[in-house]
């Protein structure tokens, strides 16, 4: 008879080892999500020279009643990211690599996925309008192929290393802290350039800043996957379920369907404003783009200090009610981008303010996801993991891709009270996504899983 393999302990250490990778692609996706709008979009003015700096390059008029050519773009990009998320899940559960069935992905796509985020915003800037269209519609397409192939393996992992409801929590706590402060440092891009241009000039130092980024993010990705041996920590078998059988069985559980309803809702809102950021900044504040990072740095670090309280508390009181406040408070940041006037300390109230539903949402969905996607395998004796994080992501990513196609179809003329519209339509949608979350049964989630394993 065979022996059983006897698996290494998880312990706290390898989570974090393991949550950088969260910083790497946490990091490129800052730079698209953040900047590619901002570059590619808009006009410049004295205080901020570098806004729509690229514009030019490509086509700038709505070509379908208010639809703009680079929203139809990005949203494009988030749907075709959203289809490929389920096949690649599939193919992830489904394999039987001697490296597991997550790592092996890792480290094939780490390296692409940075030389994509540097060519988008390279590539697409012939003398050719049209070329550079098409370019920027490839390109993109292929940057979230990478970033799928890459995150949906890796989300898996947040189940499988989470072996128990404290480590499930502890995982989303530690990806939670280093996907901010992936995000933060992506702020930093406007002042990386900023001491390069005297060297390379205005548009080589944006190019540069993207490439010293993609750089750091993607010796982030590269290190967990080298150093974990997922075989070491895991016994994972192969699913038999096909791609498209697993994902109809996922959507088939109702708790996650009523936390998926709430998520796709929150991040169309959250998509909106992250989008809107740097205008709410420069266009509405009248705040210079090089002063991002610092309210980034701001609503980062306050937010990091929440972690250890939002920790506690959600083994206390549970996920649930924590989450319905983030959406709340989420709707209050909104609320006072919508109304906010000129000066730097707008800008500090709403990154002080947006703080605590960041500490909030930036952990506990995924401990969320984990909880059913474990309960599952505990009720049928099958890991579908990457399926379930998959499948949340596609949902979330219909709703990304709607956010891009509204803002840019909201902004269409570039004035002070279209951007505050998008605000509006953010805290309407997620006051929405937080009534809809109080049908999410927690408590039935972990007994099921506390009474399986006794």
């Amino acid at each position: 008879m065979e022996q059983k393999k006897t698996l290494k302990p998880i312990t706290n250490g390898l989570l974090w080892v393991f949550a950088l990778g969260q910083f790497g692609w946490s990091l490129l996706s800052g730079v698209v999500s953040n900047w590619m709008v901002y570059y590619y979009t808009g006009s410049p003015d004295a205080q901020n020279p570098n806004t729509g700096l690229f514009a030019s390059g490509i086509t700038q008029e709505p070509i379908l009643f208010k639809l703009t050519l680079f929203g139809l773009v990005l949203a494009a990009g988030r749907i075709f990211d959203a289809i490929t998320d389920p096949l690649i899940a599939g193919w992830s559960d489904r394999s039987n690599y001697k490296g597991g069935r997550r790592i092996p992905f890792m480290r094939a796509m780490a390296v692409p996925f940075a030389l994509c985020t540097i060519a988008l915003f390279t590539v697409p800037q012939t003398m050719n309008i049209r070329l550079n269209d098409t370019l920027l519609f490839v390109l993109l397409m292929v940057f979230y192929l990478f970033m799928t192939m890459f995150c949906t393996p890796y989300n898996a992992l947040i189940a499988e290393l989470g072996d128990t409801q404290q480590h499930r929590i502890n995982v989303s706590t530690y990806i939670s802290f280093t996907f901010i402060v992936g995000q933060s440092i992506s702020f930093l891009l406007p002042n990386v350039a900023g001491a390069l241009e005297p060297s390379v000039g205005q548009q080589n130092s944006i190019r540069f800043a993207v490439a010293i980024m993609a750089t750091v993010a993607c010796l982030a990705m590269l290190f967990p996957a080298f150093y974990i041996k997922e075989r070491d920590y895991i016994d994972s078998k192969p699913s038999e379920t096909k791609p498209f059988a697993s994902l109809i069985r996922t959507f088939s559980n109702v708790q996650f369907r009523h936390f998926v309803y709430s998520d796709v809702i929150y991040f169309f809102a959250l998509t909106l404003f992250q989008t809107g950021l740097a205008f709410y900044e420069t266009k509405l504040m009248g705040i210079p783009d090089t002063m991002t990072f610092t309210l980034t740095a701001t609503m980062t670090f306050i937010s990091v200090c929440l972690y250890p309280v939002v920790n506690i508390l959600a083994k206390k009181i549970g996920k649930k009610s924590l989450i319905i406040v983030g959406f709340f408070a989420y709707s209050v940041v909104f609320a006072i981008t919508a109304i906010c006037g000129q000066g730097i300390h707008w800008g500090f109230i709403v990154a002080v303010t947006a703080a605590v539903p960041m500490a909030i949402l930036g952990i506990l969905p995924q401990a969320c996801v984990a909880d059913v996607a474990e309960l599952t395998r505990l009720e049928t004796g099958e890991d579908r993991s990457g399926m379930f994080f998959a499948a949340r992501t596609f949902a979330f990513k219909m709703g990304q891709a709607l956010a891009m196609v509204v803002f840019t179809s909201l902004t269409v003329s570039k004035t002070p009270e279209s951007y505050r519209t998008t605000a509006v339509f953010a805290f309407i949608t997620c006051f929405i996504g937080a009534v809809i979350f109080f049908s999410y049964n927690e408590k039935k989630i972990l007994k099921g899983i506390e009474e399986h394993k006794n």
